[in-house]
Protein backbone atom coordinates (compact mmCIF):
# COMPACT_ATOMS: atom_id res chain seq x y z
CA UNK A 1 0.00 0.00 0.00
CA UNK A 2 2.39 2.47 0.85
CA UNK A 3 3.99 1.82 -2.75
CA UNK A 4 1.20 2.64 -4.48
CA UNK A 5 0.23 5.75 -2.23
CA UNK A 6 3.88 7.16 -2.92
CA UNK A 7 3.35 6.06 -6.53
CA UNK A 8 -0.53 7.76 -7.48
CA UNK A 9 0.94 10.97 -4.95
CA UNK A 10 4.13 11.15 -7.72
CA UNK A 11 1.70 10.61 -10.44
CA UNK A 12 -0.87 13.50 -8.99
CA UNK A 13 2.35 15.84 -8.64
CA UNK A 14 3.60 14.94 -12.15
CA UNK A 15 0.04 16.24 -13.32
CA UNK A 16 -0.46 19.36 -11.26
CA UNK A 17 3.62 20.36 -11.75
CA UNK A 18 2.73 20.63 -15.37
CA UNK A 19 0.53 23.75 -14.67
CA UNK A 20 2.95 24.85 -11.46
CA UNK A 21 6.53 24.00 -10.08
CA UNK A 22 6.49 20.93 -7.91
CA UNK A 23 7.81 23.15 -5.13
CA UNK A 24 4.56 25.22 -4.79
CA UNK A 25 2.42 22.45 -4.86
CA UNK A 26 4.48 20.16 -1.98
CA UNK A 27 3.91 24.04 -0.10
CA UNK A 28 0.45 22.91 0.00
CA UNK A 29 0.24 19.30 -0.12
CA UNK A 30 2.78 19.11 3.12
CA UNK A 31 1.48 21.22 5.36
CA UNK A 32 -2.07 19.93 4.86
CA UNK A 33 -0.65 16.51 5.67
CA UNK A 34 0.26 17.84 9.15
CA UNK A 35 -3.34 18.88 9.78
CA UNK A 36 -4.48 15.00 8.70
CA UNK A 37 -2.43 13.21 10.76
CA UNK A 38 -3.41 15.54 13.90
CA UNK A 39 -7.00 14.85 13.33
CA UNK A 40 -6.14 10.77 12.82
CA UNK A 41 -3.37 10.36 14.73
CA UNK A 42 -5.47 10.71 18.33
CA UNK A 43 -7.96 8.38 16.96
CA UNK A 44 -5.56 5.38 16.27
CA UNK A 45 -4.15 5.76 20.02
CA UNK A 46 -0.27 5.15 20.77
CA UNK A 47 2.30 6.98 23.21
CA UNK A 48 4.10 10.20 22.01
CA UNK A 49 7.54 9.23 23.01
CA UNK A 50 10.52 11.11 22.86
CA UNK A 51 12.73 9.06 21.14
CA UNK A 52 10.14 7.99 18.41
CA UNK A 53 9.06 11.64 18.01
CA UNK A 54 12.96 12.33 17.49
CA UNK A 55 12.88 10.11 14.98
CA UNK A 56 9.86 11.00 13.37
CA UNK A 57 11.50 14.98 12.98
CA UNK A 58 14.80 13.15 11.67
CA UNK A 59 12.93 11.39 9.26
CA UNK A 60 10.70 14.59 8.01
CA UNK A 61 14.11 16.95 7.78
CA UNK A 62 15.66 13.81 5.44
CA UNK A 63 12.96 13.97 3.47
CA UNK A 64 12.07 17.41 2.75
CA UNK A 65 16.21 17.65 2.12
CA UNK A 66 15.70 15.01 -0.46
CA UNK A 67 12.39 16.60 -2.17
CA UNK A 68 14.24 19.91 -2.09
CA UNK A 69 17.73 18.11 -3.58
CA UNK A 70 16.15 16.20 -6.16
CA UNK A 71 13.81 18.84 -7.77
CA UNK A 72 17.29 21.06 -7.67
CA UNK A 73 18.79 18.06 -9.31
CA UNK A 74 16.29 17.92 -12.34
CA UNK A 75 16.18 21.26 -12.97
CA UNK A 76 19.73 21.32 -14.10
CA UNK A 77 20.79 17.59 -14.91
CA UNK A 78 19.11 14.85 -17.62
CA UNK A 79 15.77 12.97 -15.35
CA UNK A 80 17.36 9.68 -17.10
CA UNK A 81 20.30 9.59 -14.94
CA UNK A 82 18.67 11.33 -12.04
CA UNK A 83 16.12 9.24 -11.06
CA UNK A 84 17.54 5.57 -11.31
CA UNK A 85 20.17 6.80 -9.09
CA UNK A 86 18.23 8.41 -6.76
CA UNK A 87 16.21 5.18 -6.57
CA UNK A 88 18.63 2.76 -6.40
CA UNK A 89 20.33 4.76 -3.53
CA UNK A 90 16.58 5.03 -1.68
CA UNK A 91 16.31 1.32 -1.73
CA UNK A 92 20.14 0.18 -1.65
CA UNK A 93 20.73 2.46 1.99
CA UNK A 94 18.06 0.89 3.67
CA UNK A 95 19.14 -2.79 2.62
CA UNK A 96 22.82 -1.92 3.73
CA UNK A 97 21.90 -0.54 7.28
CA UNK A 98 19.30 -3.59 7.64
CA UNK A 99 22.10 -5.89 7.10
CA UNK A 100 24.37 -3.95 9.74
CA UNK A 101 21.76 -3.89 11.94
CA UNK A 102 21.55 -7.85 11.88
CA UNK A 103 18.84 -8.40 9.87
CA UNK A 104 19.22 -12.20 7.64
CA UNK A 105 16.64 -12.31 5.09
CA UNK A 106 15.96 -15.63 3.76
CA UNK A 107 17.73 -16.36 -0.25
CA UNK A 108 14.22 -16.02 -2.02
CA UNK A 109 14.16 -12.66 -0.55
CA UNK A 110 17.46 -11.45 -0.58
CA UNK A 111 17.30 -12.62 -4.62
CA UNK A 112 13.64 -10.79 -4.81
CA UNK A 113 15.97 -7.95 -3.12
CA UNK A 114 18.47 -7.59 -5.90
CA UNK A 115 15.81 -8.18 -9.01
CA UNK A 116 13.63 -4.89 -7.62
CA UNK A 117 17.06 -2.85 -7.50
CA UNK A 118 17.54 -3.29 -11.04
CA UNK A 119 13.59 -3.29 -11.46
CA UNK A 120 13.16 0.39 -9.88
CA UNK A 121 16.12 1.84 -11.89
CA UNK A 122 14.56 0.37 -15.15
CA UNK A 123 11.26 1.79 -14.11
CA UNK A 124 12.60 5.39 -13.48
CA UNK A 125 14.65 5.68 -16.55
CA UNK A 126 12.58 8.19 -18.98
CA UNK A 127 14.25 8.76 -22.05
CA UNK A 128 13.96 12.71 -23.15
CA UNK A 129 11.37 13.65 -25.57
CA UNK A 130 10.12 16.57 -27.54
CA UNK A 131 7.85 18.09 -24.23
CA UNK A 132 10.89 18.31 -22.50
CA UNK A 133 12.84 19.44 -24.61
CA UNK A 134 10.23 22.34 -24.85
CA UNK A 135 10.58 22.85 -20.75
CA UNK A 136 13.99 23.34 -20.71
CA UNK A 137 13.93 25.92 -23.65
CA UNK A 138 16.39 23.30 -25.89
CA UNK A 139 19.59 24.01 -22.93
CA UNK A 140 21.75 20.96 -22.83
CA UNK A 141 21.33 18.78 -19.39
CA UNK A 142 24.78 17.81 -18.05
CA UNK A 143 25.59 15.37 -15.35
CA UNK A 144 27.76 17.68 -13.93
CA UNK A 145 29.19 17.35 -10.07
CA UNK A 146 26.56 19.58 -8.59
CA UNK A 147 23.53 17.94 -10.25
CA UNK A 148 25.72 14.56 -9.15
CA UNK A 149 26.21 15.79 -5.23
CA UNK A 150 22.40 16.72 -5.41
CA UNK A 151 21.50 13.84 -6.80
CA UNK A 152 23.84 11.47 -4.23
CA UNK A 153 22.01 13.57 -1.60
CA UNK A 154 18.76 13.24 -2.64
CA UNK A 155 18.64 9.42 -2.62
CA UNK A 156 20.90 9.09 0.00
CA UNK A 157 18.33 11.33 2.09
CA UNK A 158 15.64 9.49 1.13
CA UNK A 159 17.04 6.33 2.14
CA UNK A 160 18.00 7.29 5.98
CA UNK A 161 14.48 8.84 6.12
CA UNK A 162 13.25 4.91 5.89
CA UNK A 163 15.65 4.08 8.45
CA UNK A 164 14.25 6.60 10.99
CA UNK A 165 10.78 6.00 9.90
CA UNK A 166 12.14 2.57 11.16
CA UNK A 167 13.59 3.69 14.43
CA UNK A 168 10.20 4.84 16.17
CA UNK A 169 8.69 2.78 18.10
CA UNK A 170 5.49 0.65 17.58
CA UNK A 171 4.09 1.60 20.67
CA UNK A 172 3.77 5.28 19.72
CA UNK A 173 1.35 5.14 17.24
CA UNK A 174 1.08 7.78 14.37
CA UNK A 175 2.18 10.32 16.37
CA UNK A 176 5.87 9.82 14.80
CA UNK A 177 4.46 10.96 11.61
CA UNK A 178 3.65 14.24 13.40
CA UNK A 179 7.29 15.17 13.55
CA UNK A 180 7.92 14.14 10.23
CA UNK A 181 5.37 16.14 8.44
CA UNK A 182 6.06 19.04 10.02
CA UNK A 183 9.87 18.75 9.86
CA UNK A 184 9.37 18.19 6.12
CA UNK A 185 7.21 21.18 5.86
CA UNK A 186 9.52 23.59 7.49
CA UNK A 187 12.04 22.72 5.15
CA UNK A 188 10.25 22.12 1.86
CA UNK A 189 8.92 26.26 3.20
CA UNK A 190 12.56 27.11 3.55
CA UNK A 191 13.37 25.77 0.15
CA UNK A 192 10.33 27.17 -1.52
CA UNK A 193 11.61 30.44 0.14
CA UNK A 194 14.76 30.69 -1.06
CA UNK A 195 13.84 29.73 -4.32
CA UNK A 196 11.00 32.52 -4.83
CA UNK A 197 8.21 29.78 -5.19
CA UNK A 198 6.49 30.13 -1.93
CA UNK A 199 2.96 31.44 -3.25
CA UNK A 200 -0.66 29.83 -3.22
CA UNK A 201 -2.50 27.42 -5.56
CA UNK A 202 -6.00 27.85 -6.86
CA UNK A 203 -8.06 25.36 -9.15
CA UNK A 204 -7.08 21.90 -9.84
CA UNK A 205 -3.54 22.55 -8.85
CA UNK A 206 -4.79 22.81 -5.14
CA UNK A 207 -7.21 20.16 -5.41
CA UNK A 208 -4.39 17.80 -6.81
CA UNK A 209 -2.22 19.17 -3.98
CA UNK A 210 -4.89 18.39 -1.16
CA UNK A 211 -5.22 14.68 -2.48
CA UNK A 212 -1.54 14.22 -2.47
CA UNK A 213 -1.27 15.44 0.55
CA UNK A 214 -4.25 12.45 1.26
CA UNK A 215 -2.34 10.45 -0.38
CA UNK A 216 1.18 11.49 1.35
CA UNK A 217 0.02 10.33 4.86
CA UNK A 218 -1.69 7.31 3.64
CA UNK A 219 1.85 5.92 2.02
CA UNK A 220 3.40 7.06 5.09
CA UNK A 221 0.92 5.35 7.81
CA UNK A 222 1.73 2.06 5.77
CA UNK A 223 5.36 2.48 5.43
CA UNK A 224 5.56 2.72 9.19
CA UNK A 225 3.31 0.14 10.38
CA UNK A 226 5.21 -1.86 7.90
CA UNK A 227 8.54 -0.84 9.64
CA UNK A 228 7.10 -2.09 12.49
CA UNK A 229 6.16 -5.61 11.57
CA UNK A 230 8.98 -6.60 9.10
CA UNK A 231 12.53 -6.06 8.31
CA UNK A 232 13.65 -2.90 7.82
CA UNK A 233 15.69 -4.54 4.08
CA UNK A 234 12.86 -5.81 2.97
CA UNK A 235 9.85 -2.78 3.39
CA UNK A 236 12.19 -0.39 2.02
CA UNK A 237 12.85 -2.06 -1.06
CA UNK A 238 9.02 -2.88 -1.66
CA UNK A 239 8.33 0.60 -0.59
CA UNK A 240 10.74 2.28 -2.96
CA UNK A 241 8.97 0.56 -6.54
CA UNK A 242 6.88 3.46 -6.13
CA UNK A 243 7.82 4.56 -9.36
CA UNK A 244 6.00 1.48 -11.66
CA UNK A 245 2.84 2.93 -10.14
CA UNK A 246 3.07 6.55 -11.26
CA UNK A 247 4.57 5.08 -14.50
CA UNK A 248 1.33 2.86 -14.72
CA UNK A 249 -1.15 5.90 -13.97
CA UNK A 250 1.14 7.69 -16.92
CA UNK A 251 0.26 4.82 -19.40
CA UNK A 252 -3.37 4.11 -18.90
CA UNK A 253 -5.06 7.41 -17.90
CA UNK A 254 -2.66 9.95 -20.23
CA UNK A 255 -1.27 7.53 -22.76
CA UNK A 256 2.27 8.13 -21.95
CA UNK A 257 4.34 5.46 -23.97
CA UNK A 258 6.60 3.65 -22.00
CA UNK A 259 10.02 2.85 -23.05
CA UNK A 260 11.26 -0.91 -23.76
CA UNK A 261 13.34 -0.66 -20.47
CA UNK A 262 10.85 0.19 -18.46
CA UNK A 263 8.45 -2.35 -19.69
CA UNK A 264 10.96 -5.13 -18.48
CA UNK A 265 11.33 -2.80 -15.16
CA UNK A 266 7.42 -3.63 -14.69
CA UNK A 267 7.51 -7.26 -15.29
CA UNK A 268 10.71 -6.99 -12.84
CA UNK A 269 8.63 -5.43 -10.46
CA UNK A 270 5.75 -8.23 -10.06
CA UNK A 271 8.21 -10.72 -9.88
CA UNK A 272 10.49 -9.14 -7.26
CA UNK A 273 7.41 -8.39 -4.85
CA UNK A 274 5.97 -12.15 -5.64
CA UNK A 275 9.63 -13.62 -4.65
CA UNK A 276 9.63 -11.16 -1.76
CA UNK A 277 6.39 -12.07 -0.40
CA UNK A 278 6.67 -15.97 -0.75
CA UNK A 279 9.90 -15.83 1.45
Amino acid sequence: MAAAGYGVSDFFGGVAARRVTALRVVVVSYPFSVLLVLLIAPLVGGHADTASMMWGLAAGVASGLAVWWFYAALADGPMSVVSPVTAVLVAGIPVIAGLFLGERPGPLAVAGIALALIAVVLVSREAPDKTTEEIIGGRELRFTRRVALLTVGSGAAFGFAFYFLHATSPSAGLWPLLGQRAAATAVVWTSALAAGQFRGLHGEPLRLALAIGVLDVIANAALLYAFHGGLLSVVSVIGSLYPAATVLLAMVLLGERIGGMQKVGMALVLTAVAMIAAN
